[in-house]
């Protein structure tokens, strides 16, 4: 069995691997087919069973691990597998710890660093909203210790919501630095809450999907209700305060066609912003980077960068 992150056009896949998602459809002649997305832990592909009635497919559903046998092809950029027989496999068949990505950094490392900047807010109030959640709650711990940040695109991973949000709060560490006209700890507590509502928009591995929150609300959005909801047991807690650091998170994202509510109206919404994109975006090209193995030339288009990408020379 080869990885994901191993497999190249042309090559013929073979061994088990997560069906992290099934589904059927219908091709423009109306001739049905399946659409599947296989999983180990090191990424997902996308993967076609044209043929779903023929010899060789067996039935399986979403999140069964399947022995698969299909030939790597590539569409629009992106490979992709044509499935040609597939088995669903028993219980000791596989192991599980092959198929969950994961962060490569250690999350007890990554959440003590992240408690520094915690304890590191010197406004009594954002503290004790730090401490609300970082501290005292043991389920929400656990799942941002664990949780993604996404569902396919940047930090999809174990750890990755983890791993994402100290990589922003560094980032708005040194703008806090480098920029004067920042409020630090405004900026700092933004930064580990600009992602929080993903807690509940995105179930648990292997689902790794969107809950009905998500679907209706959106991490956005959850994240500032539950801002909202843990100052409501903050005596005196200033609005303006809690309205500014909401502000952060409802405009995170940047811009309005990007699921924003509000476009950054304070330097440390914007600060915020430049730090989100900024980790989202390398961790995006890190990982197209290391799918890319030994190649060295030019990758295709990229629909996320608008660009032929390739890595840099090393002389």
């Amino acid at each position: 069995m080869k990885y994901i992150n191993e497999l190249h056009e042309g090559n013929r896949m073979t061994g088990v691997y997560l069906c992290k998602h099934k589904q059927s459809a219908v091709t423009k002649n109306g001739k049905c087919y399946e659409n599947v997305i296989l999983q180990d832990k090191t990424g997902t592909i996308d993967a076609k069973i044209w043929e779903p009635n023929s010899i060789g497919i067996e039935e399986f559903e979403s999140l069964d691990y399947i022995d698969v046998v299909g030939d790597v092809t590539s569409f629009a950029g992106a490979l992709q597998v044509s499935i040609k027989r597939a088995r669903k496999v028993n219980e000791g068949e596989y192991n599980p710890a092959d198929y969950l990505p994961a962060s490569k950094f250690d999350i007890e490392t990554m959440f003590g660093e992240l408690m520094q900047f915690i304890k590191s807010v010197k406004n009594p109030y954002l503290s004790q909203l730090l401490s609300y959640y970082f501290e005292m709650d043991a389920d929400l711990i656990k799942a941002f210790k664990h949780g993604s940040a996404a569902k396919n695109v940047h930090h999809g991973f174990i750890g990755g919501l983890l791993e994402h949000t100290l990589g922003v709060t560094r980032l708005c560490e040194y703008y806090s630095k480098a920029y004067p006209i920042l409020n630090r700890d405004l900026l700092i507590t933004s930064a580990i809450f600009h992602d929080v509502g993903k807690t509940k928009e995105l179930s648990a591995f292997p689902q790794n999907d969107y809950t009905d929150d998500g679907q209706l609300l959106g991490h956005i959005m959850i994240g500032a209700e539950m801002i909202h909801d843990a100052v409501r047991t903050i005596p005196g807690f200033p609005v303006n305060l809690e309205n500014e650091l909401k502000h952060c998170i409802l405009a995170h994202h940047g811009e309005l066609e990007y699921g924003s509510p509000k476009k950054p109206a304070l330097a440390e919404a914007l600060a915020l912003n430049l730090a989100d994109n900024t980790d989202a975006k390398m961790e995006t090209m890190t990982e197209i980077f290391e799918n890319a193995g030994t190649n060295n030339g030019w990758l295709g288009y990229s629909r996320i960068f608008e660009s032929n990408l390739r890595k840099s020379s090393e002389e």
